[in-house]
Formats: structure tokens, C-alpha cells, sequence
């Protein structure tokens, strides 16, 4: 009986560091996925020229600061550059998120909807849905998230 005892509690043991170890890997494969890479998803959309494409936190690089579109919803407007990538266009809501604190030649994280156009195409929904209903974006600016 001592043994039998032995042997399944051995087995929880490995059981429960497998299910730990998986987990881990789950959790560094999500952030290598996300912190800084879905590059792919927005080279198949530019390349396809599909709009309404979300993509996971990329990293980019502040190309050119664009004044404020102030016409209905206000938006924070500059252009990022990626290598494989056109020039693309950031339409970030000030109206549902604060203003990110930017400057050309800066190396920022976006995460939020590809809409493709002639010019190479368009970032926005780097907010939170105020309704709850799409996942939403964000800047992330160092440690700091501007969603």
C-alpha cells in the first residue's frame, strides 16, 4: 500500500511540473509573439491589400509627427516605418486615449487594426473600445501604454 501511495503521489508531482512547465512556455511564446512582432499579419495585408486587419504589438519606428486631424473624433496623427513595410499612417483617438508623448526617430509598440489604402495604409483602433466589444489597441511608449 506504501508504494502504491509512493508512486501516485511521484506521478502528481511530475504531473503538476509538466502542466508549470507548459505554462511557462505558453507564456514566453505569447510574449515573444507579442512584444514586438506580429510584423507578418501587416506584410500579408499590405501585400494582399486587406483592410480591417488586427495585429498584435509590433514595433515601429516614429517617422514624422502630422498635425491633429480635429474634424469630428480628434486623433493624434503621425507616420511609422518598418522594414518590409510602406510608410504608414497612425490615427490614434485622443478622444477615447491620451495623447502619446512622441518625437521623430522614436522607437514606439503599436497594437491595434490595419486598413489598407493607396499611400501604403492606415493604424487606428489603438484605443479601448468604450463598448467593450472589440479587443482595442494601444501605444506603448516604454513601459507606458497610451490606450
Amino acid at each position: 500500500m506504501n508504494q502504491n501511495r509512493f508512486w501516485k503521489q511521484a506521478f502528481s508531482v511530475v504531473l503538476i511540473l509538466l502542466v508549470y512547465g507548459l505554462y511557462q512556455f505558453s507564456l514566453k511564446q505569447n510574449a515573444l509573439s507579442v512584444d514586438g512582432d506580429d510584423l507578418a499579419s501587416l506584410q500579408q495585408a499590405v501585400q494582399a491589400k486587406r483592410s480591417k486587419v488586427w495585429f498584435n504589438e509590433t514595433r515601429f519606428t516614429v517617422y514624422k509627427l502630422l498635425p491633429d486631424d480635429t474634424k469630428g473624433s480628434q486623433h493624434q496623427r503621425f507616420l511609422v516605418r518598418r522594414e518590409g513595410l510602406p510608410s504608414l499612417l497612425v490615427a490614434h483617438n485622443i478622444d477615447l486615449a491620451p495623447r502619446a508623448p512622441l518625437r521623430a526617430g522614436q522607437t514606439l509598440f503599436i497594437k491595434g487594426r490595419y486598413e489598407w489604402n493607396k499611400k501604403g495604409g492606415v493604424i487606428h483602433w489603438t484605443h479601448h473600445d468604450p463598448r467593450g466589444v472589440q479587443p482595442g489597441g494601444w501605444l506603448r511608449v516604454g513601459e507606458d501604454k497610451y490606450q
